[in-house]
């Protein structure tokens, strides 16, 4: 097997088996950033005088080609080639010949695989925080759609208090928001650059890291070469930690869909294809994208743990363990950009049902409007509460069923043009394009 660390003896097929594991399998995935990588290592090569400029010219123009064909899809790891590192750097050789055996000086594989790390994991949160964009704009308009739209609002499960469906929209809406706040802490950890920290105590070359940030497009340096390799289990749990909020705001909405699509709530429903049925219950229309939903964002939010579980207690330096993160964190991001996706998909089918407070079953949420009304009458509030009691304990309690909510957040002050500006004022703080022009300098 082709390896950048082999020398002559060949390792037992076993212990190769073992270790590499499904490596190769999600390096596929981390192939163009491994270029991105390289693209940018070997243009600060050429400053500090340990390539010249005929062999950066070759080895820039073939890197290049390998991205492209990276793109088109046209990129395998060969059988035999232990990982995307490897790959990249045989094709170079094989290529380009001598020049395409000077691109790892100054680094080592382990802080070639950080800065590939890096820079996937700052393209799926981008797409996680565009995903969540679009169904946060999604939940705001159906919010605004149906803000005069009465829905009954619960505590323990049981009838509560008068809400809408302008409220509940709008409470997923934010709640994505303040998930997004998690992402960016994510998204600042791991946008900085760990390249030049080598195996995690430096190189004895003048190597010139502030440059290839810059060329990068990250925010700034991993600066403490041993905290560089030390953020490697760091970085993944606070990325653990983000995606979960997201998962754990998903799941309850999931939760919440199955009970109001049930057959004893009613409030929402959806056309048929968007639901299963049963093989002996004709009238079934089961939720199971909301159900899939809810078992996989459930499943997500067990990820901290798991990323924990698998770096607690390790002392500084690189442990062989920490590449099992790549099969925690990469199935991760494909499940909950896929759980994003649909439920904007399925909420753009929702339809909601109209009067639903109209059923006697739901007198008593304005228990606590009469108790208003009368307080705001003159009387007491424990005078008014007793009263309202014993005519609901007596059965005579017939409530006014007008609603006058007018502070911020309630049914008539929803608060949406508020909760936009916080998600917007969280968005501005990504700079994508900035980290996207950088890429883009780097490939034309």
């Amino acid at each position: 097997m082709s390896k950048l660390w082999q020398k002559t003896i060949n390792v037992n097929e076993l212990v190769e088996n073992f270790t590499v594991g499904r490596d190769r399998e999600f390096d596929r995935q981390m192939a163009a950033f491994d270029v991105l990588g390289s693209l940018a290592h070997t243009k600060m090569l050429q400053t500090i005088g340990l390539m010249g400029e005929d062999d950066l010219a070759l080895v820039q123009a073939e890197l290049k080609s390998i991205y492209r064909e990276i793109q088109d899809d046209d990129f395998e790891i060969e059988q035999g080639v232990e990982d995307v590192h490897s790959q990249v750097e045989l094709l170079l050789t094989r290529r380009i010949g001598e020049a395409g055996k000077k691109i790892h000086s100054g680094r080592s594989r382990n802080d070639q695989v950080l800065v590939d790390l890096k820079l996937f994991f700052r393209s799926e949160l981008q797409q996680v925080v565009e995903e969540v964009e679009q169904l946060f704009n999604l939940l705001i308009s159906l919010s605004n759609k149906h803000k005069d739209v009465l829905l009954p609002g619960y505590t323990h499960l049981q009838v509560a208090m008068p809400s809408s469906f302008g409220l509940w929209f709008g409470a997923y809406a934010e709640s994505l928001a303040d998930d997004l706040e998690l992402v960016l802490a994510a998204y600042k950890i791991t946008n900085k650059n760990p390249l030049g920290s080598a195996a995690g105590y430096g190189s004895s070359f003048p190597l010139n890291r502030t440059l290839t940030t810059q060329l990068l497009g990250f925010d700034a340096l991993n600066y403490n070469v041993v905290y560089a390799q030390m953020g490697r289990g760091k970085t993944e749990r606070i990325i653990a930690q983000a995606l979960s909020a997201v998962a754990a705001t998903l799941a309850r909405m999931a939760m919440d869909q199955t009970l109001y699509l049930s057959q004893n709530f009613a409030f929402v429903s959806y056309p048929e294809n968007l639901t299963t049925g049963s093989s002996i219950m004709p009238h079934k229309k089961n939720p199971d994208v909301w159900e899939i939903m809810r078992g996989k964002c459930n499943r997500l939010q067990a990820l901290p743990n798991d990323v924990a579980m698998m770096t607690t207690n390790l002392p500084s330096g690189y442990h062989r363990e920490m590449q099992l993160l790549k099969e925690l964190l990469f199935p991760a991001f494909a499940e909950l950009k896929s759980c994003l996706h649909m439920a904007n998909f399925m909420l753009q089918h929702i339809e909601v049902k109209s009067n639903i407070l109209d059923d006697a079953r739901y007198a008593y949420l304005f228990s606590v409007e009469e108790v208003n009304r009368q307080v705001l009458n003159g009387v007491p509030f424990r005078d008014a509460y007793k009263q309202v009691g014993l005519a609901i304990e007596q059965g005579n309690f017939n409530p006014d069923k007008a609603i006058s909510h007018t502070h911020e957040g309630s049914i008539g002050n929803l608060g949406n043009p508020q909760i936009e500006a916080a998600m917007q004022a969280v968005l501005a703080q990504f700079k994508f394009e900035r980290t996207a022009n950088a890429v883009e300098q780097l490939v034309k």
